[in-house]
């Protein structure tokens, strides 16, 4: 089955490739969450990879496939963060340069992550977008190979290995929420699971600030919107005027989409910790948000949620639990 040039094909052959570099990644049971929802709901811990996200998945796929020039000539990314840090990481490995864009205001402990895997980070333009626009001008003029965080088929392809994880674990799977910035993790994810059946039910989630994928389906069509400040930060930014591949997959494979406040996903955030022990990144913690708020309806017997990466400031955390804590008593006084 072909969907928009990712085939099953594809996905299997990048769980091979990427094998050394990606996790298999835990599915763990929720009874917090099951007894919130009225189902069996599991956590997919893509916050324990290597470099704290699930992004390693797709860039190790789509740089495995470089050729011996492409790779002598260096490799450049767009990035809020979470894919810098997993091209870098790739790139150590395979003894490759990495050039990564990322726009001002990008989270410092996510800068300092790629410097540290060995990437070179230039920051450019305000916005992601004024940052991919110079990353790609910088493609040509450089010689340098880009690895698409979410446009590209190989991106995809590494990012649905998540979804054949899914079916392993969780045969009778029923509904699965994903976050969306870009759209590769939820493209990939539902090639998967709608090669397997149709009736599996995929949800993106999203924060109600400036959600791009969200609008551009509203409209039928690739937008751009100013960009907005949110604790989900690495959904933050656009999809690409010129989308080819996950704006038309997440347009024809995706059954609903979910969008949730700043509150809801500091709460998600705090509940994450406080219940499970995980340390969430906002945009990890969407899915989680989403049931808290009650927001899913109709999702069967059994939910898998994606928790998409670790990589939040930790002071940012700390101030987080404790505003839920002041909040919590003066409820109660």
């Amino acid at each position: 089955m072909q969907v928009h040039d990712v085939t099953m094909r594809d996905v299997y052959l990048a769980r091979k490739r990427i094998a050394l570099l990606a996790k298999n990644t835990p599915l763990v049971n929720s009874p917090f969450l099951s007894e919130r929802v009225g189902a069996s709901v599991y956590l997919k811990l893509e916050n324990l990879q290597e470099t704290g996200s699930f992004k390693i998945r797709g860039a190790a796929n789509r740089m495995l496939t470089l050729t011996a020039d492409q790779r002598s000539r260096g490799v450049m990314a767009i990035s809020t963060g979470n894919h810098g840090r997993a091209v870098s990481y790739v790139a150590g490995s395979l003894g490759v340069k990495a050039l990564i864009c990322i726009p001002e205001g990008t989270p410092s402990n996510k800068v300092e992550g790629i410097r540290r895997l060995g990437g070179e980070v230039l920051v450019s333009g305000g916005t992601y977008d004024e940052a991919e626009d110079e990353a790609f001008r910088l493609e040509k003029e450089k010689g340098l190979t880009m690895v698409n965080p979410y446009d590209d088929p190989h991106t995809i392809a590494g990012q649905g290995t998540i979804g054949l994880e899914l079916l392993e674990d969780l045969p009778e799977i029923d509904t699965v929420l994903v976050p969306v910035g870009g759209g590769g993790l939820i493209s990939g994810i539902a090639v998967a699971l709608k090669c397997a059946s149709s009736a599996i039910k995929v949800v993106g989630v999203s924060m109600d600030r400036a959600p791009v994928m969200y609008h551009s389906l509203k409209s039928g069509a690739p937008i751009r919107m100013g960009q907005e400040e949110s604790l989900a930060d690495a959904l933050v930014g656009g999809i690409g005027l010129e989308n080819r591949y996950s704006f038309r997959m997440v347009q024809e494979y995706v059954d609903d989409f979910l969008l949730v406040s700043e509150t809801e996903i500091a709460e998600a955030m705090v509940f994450a910790l406080e219940r499970h022990h995980l340390v969430l990144e906002g945009s990890g913690a969407v899915g989680i948000a989403a049931l808290l708020s009650g927001r899913l309806e109709d999702a069967g017997d059994n939910v898998a949620v994606v928790l998409s990466g670790s990589n939040v400031d930790v002071p940012l955390l700390l101030r987080l639990v404790q505003e839920d804590a002041d909040r919590r008593s003066v409820a109660s006084s």
